[in-house]
Order: C-alpha cells, then sequence, then structure tokens
C-alpha cells in the first residue's frame, strides 16, 4: 500500500531531506585526495549530533555506519574505511539518511575528487540529468512507470546501463515505505501518482554493464566488469501544483 502523506507531514520529510542535503554538501567539500571515507564518516557523525537527527542507515539490518561511500565501480553501501583513501581522478557517491521528529530523509550525490576524466564528468552529468527528467515525471495522474521508463531511457540513450537490483522507494516514517521505484520499466504501466506520494528516486547509472556483484562485507555492491557507476538521490512528493522536490536546498 502505499501511503500518502498530508500537507504537514509533508514538511517534516522536508525538514529531513533538506538536512541530509545539507550535510551531504558539507561533505562534499571535503572529498579531497589523501581524505579517506572513514575521516567522511566522522564528519557525519559529528554533524548529526549538533544538528540534533538520528542516522538512518546506522544499524539498519545491521549497516555500521552512518554514511555509504561508495569509490568508482562500487554502485551503494560502500562501508566507510581507514585504509580507502580518495585520490585524484576518483568519482565518489555519498549517500545518507537521517531521522528527525520521526520523519525519514534519504539523498545521495556522486562527486568528483579533484580532477577527473573527460569520461567520469560525462557519466555523472548524464545520471544526475536522468533523477532531474525523472523528477519532472512526477505529477498527477502519470503513472509509476513513466518515473522508471524516463531514467532507464536517459541512460540507454547515452550509452550507459542502469542497475536492476537496487530500487528507489517510497519515504516517510520508515525509510523504505511502497512503491519500489525501478530505474528501467514501460512507461505507462504501474499505480497512477496521486497527490500525497513521497518517494526517493536514485538513479544507478553504470558506465559498462548493468550486472553487479555484491563484495564479502555483505553490503558493498560494485559493477561485475568494472566499471565506473555513479548515483544520484533526490526526495520528491507528488501535489496539484506538480513534483515538489524535499530535497532541494
Amino acid at each position: 500500500m502505499i501511503i500518502c502523506k498530508s500537507p504537514a507531514e509533508i514538511e517534516k520529510l522536508r525538514r529531513s531531506g533538506r538536512m541530509v542535503r545539507q550535510v551531504l554538501g558539507e561533505i562534499r567539500e571535503q572529498a579531497r585526495p589523501g581524505i579517506t571515507t572513514w575521516d567522511l564518516e566522522k564528519y557525519v557523525v559529528k554533524r548529526l549530533k549538533e544538528l540534533g537527527a538520528r542516522p538512518a542507515f546506522k544499524g539498519y539490518r545491521g549497516y555500521p555506519c552512518c554514511l555509504c561511500a561508495s569509490v568508482n565501480d562500487e554502485v551503494i553501501h560502500g562501508i566507510p574505511s581507514e585504509r580507502r583513501s580518495l585520490k585524484e581522478g576518483d568519482i565518489l557517491s555519498l549517500d545518507m539518511g537521517v531521522v528527525l521528529d520521526g520523519y525519514y530523509g534519504d539523498s545521495a550525490i556522486t562527486v568528483p575528487v579533484g580532477a577527473i576524466s573527460e569520461s567520469a564528468q560525462r557519466l555523472l552529468k548524464v545520471t544526475e540529468e536522468a533523477l532531474e527528467l525523472a523528477l519532472e515525471k512526477v505529477r498527477l495522474g502519470n503513472r509509476l512507470g513513466d518515473i522508471s521508463a524516463t531514467v532507464q531511457q536517459h541512460a540507454e540513450r547515452n550509452g550507459y546501463s542502469v542497475v536492476r537490483e537496487f530500487v528507489g522507494h517510497g519515504i516517510g516514517k520508515a525509510m523504505h515505505e511502497e512503491p519500489q521505484i525501478p530505474n528501467f520499466g514501460q512507461a505507462g504501466h504501474g499505480p497512477v501518482l496521486k497527490a500525497g506520494m513521497v518517494f526517493a528516486i536514485e538513479p544507478m547509472v553504470n558506465a559498462g554493464g548493468p550486472a553487479v556483484r555484491v563484495l564479502g562485507d555483505n553490503w558493498t555492491a560494485v559493477t561485475v566488469d568494472g566499471r565506473l557507476s555513479a548515483h544520484f538521490e533526490h526526495m520528491v512528493a507528488v501535489t496539484q501544483n506538480g513534483p515538489d522536490v524535499l530535497t532541494r536546498l
């Protein structure tokens, strides 16, 4: 069942979402060569204490950290580590969530570490474009498949593939609510979008093939072919006036 939120609930989700985006922006500035992903985790822990929010990821199904920091061919769920130092030319996916006043916020960005290759820049650009195009489909009367198809079409039109094992989701008083939102599908199919629905849409786009595997830590998902992967995520509400992106600052 897809839970529709009241305007008051949407405002609470906006507070949570904007907090996530604020902290992501702060750690983006720290993602420099020589910094470890554990340095970024420590910063998130400190900031969430200062902001009075609870980390959404730490302890979720046993996940050990507040932040997911996935480097290069790591698609999602990269565990921060003192042994993982960032290098010039890396791309880094930063994904985090918070709980504030009982409502979840969840967002992700992929950022360059120093100067990156033109091919990596293009992957980031196309993935973020896929997200923005998908957000435009979050309108009354459209169907869930319109969102999914938009991501897939934009990625594949540009020579990339979309990850199929991991999906976007509804969000509210739980981090993962119905519906699941794949990054592939058919336009015109799926549930009709109604006012008050809130989604976390998160394209995961691979430079090579779509296949992924999970490493021995039981969390980190990597591309099977070792090619780069990018990940962007926004929370968005369906409203009478069109898409309301709750994670925009």
